[in-house]
């Protein structure tokens, strides 16, 4: 039996089927969200296991609730709020995870939401799930924002963002986000693509805009990305965080994320707090390669190059790999509404490398803007 047989066939039409391929270490990674190159760091893994070993068990065991909340756990988090200004944290299972179990939680009945249209999909999933009202607002539209925040001011309003936008590379302006403090709401910012990328010590957004957390945001950040780890966090004021503890169902009934990735975040944190300098020069030399070839700025380094064509991504996918040995993200709908080569400039990635690359898309992209 075959249930989906003519589900997969349209997909295979339409170009946009997918498959997982088991990662080719031989090629060089412009894909992945490792953007730091934390992922391949060997002294961090060895701290972590070091960390590890000084505890009698190594798997968390329970939900947080009941005994899986851990020292390394508390350690990683008083660290996070630390190093971010924020009163508590909480740690998570994933990013996809904490945007479930935030959104659902924090959206009660007669609130309104307010998302922003290009959040991720665990956003979108999330504001399905939540008893509120939910409006999309065009991307990075500040009048819309006015307009509703001021509709909407006798009511108790939530506004969801991302500090970089994982598809377009941009940030939200921070006029929304003024806009949001100014009007007293709560505020969820997506950090996942900000974190350990923009500001003066790369902590995201707010590092990134100046701007002192206030007691209705609410900061949630990814592990596996610019971390090297996996997991993610939620910080926020103490209020919120009780709320958050009684009320998440992805805190209170999941088992608690693993001691090995949390402890490898928290070498991670430290790794980049004592390190900003050197990773922002080095980041800032791959921006300005990327502006200087293609004429494209980008405040961290997500890269979209768009194609518009779903095979044409996958072509030159497989051009770039046999080409240069490297290996790039072929984005297609709907996680993107025309078709996109997903280019990250980590800072693994050779500098001439990386400017040879984007030489490449030059011509192609000057032909499609004709």
């Amino acid at each position: 039996m075959h249930p989906y047989e003519n589900e997969l066939k349209a997909l295979k039409r339409s170009g946009r089927y997918r498959e997982r391929l088991v990662a080719d270490d031989a090629l060089i990674d412009a894909a992945s969200n490792d953007y730091l190159g934390l992922a391949h760091l060997k002294e961090l893994h060895l701290k972590a296991c070091e960390t590890l070993s000084r505890y009698p068990y190594h798997a968390p065991k329970a939900s947080m609730l009941v005994g899986g909340y851990h020292p390394i756990h508390a350690a990683f988090e008083k660290a996070l709020c630390e190093a971010n200004g924020f009163e508590t944290g909480i740690v998570m299972g994933s990013g996809f995870n904490a945007n479930i179990g935030l959104i659902e939680a924090l959206v009660r009945k007669g609130d309104v939401l307010l998302m922003d249209e290009d959040y991720h999909a665990s956003g979108i999933i999330a504001s399905r799930l939540c008893e509120g009202e939910v409006h999309f607002f065009p991307h990075n539209d500040t009048e819309f924002v006015q307009t509703a925040l001021e509709r909407y001011r006798d009511r108790r309003v939530i506004v969801a963002v991302e500090g970089i936008y994982s598809m377009g590379g941009d940030t939200v302006r921070r006029e929304i986000l003024e806009l949001a403090i100014s009007h007293n709401t709560i505020l969820i910012l997506d950090e996942a693509h900000s974190s350990g990328v923009i500001g003066e010590n790369l902590m995201g957004i707010l590092d990134y805009y100046q701007i002192a957390p206030t007691p209705l945001m609410v900061k949630m950040g990814t592990l596996g990305k610019a971390y090297g780890s996996f997991g993610a966090y939620a910080l926020c004021s103490a209020h919120i965080g009780e709320y958050l503890i009684n009320r998440a169902k992805n805190v209170i009934y999941a088992t608690a994320p693993s001691l090995y990735d949390t402890a490898l975040a928290y070498h991670a944190l430290e790794y980049i707090l004592a390190h900003a300098a050197q990773l922002r020069k080095k980041i800032s030399i791959r921006q300005k390669i990327v502006y200087d070839v293609l004429g494209i700025s980008v405040p961290g380094l997500i890269v979209p190059l768009e194609i518009g064509d779903n095979r044409e991504v996958m072509r030159l996918q497989e051009d770039l790999k046999n080409e240069f040995g490297i290996h790039v993200g072929a984005i297609r709908q709907p996680t993107v509404k025309k078709a996109i080569i997903r280019l990250i400039a980590r800072l693994d990635i050779d500098e001439s490398l990386l400017r040879q690359v984007c030489e490449r898309f030059g011509p192609i992209l000057d032909k499609i803007s004709r």
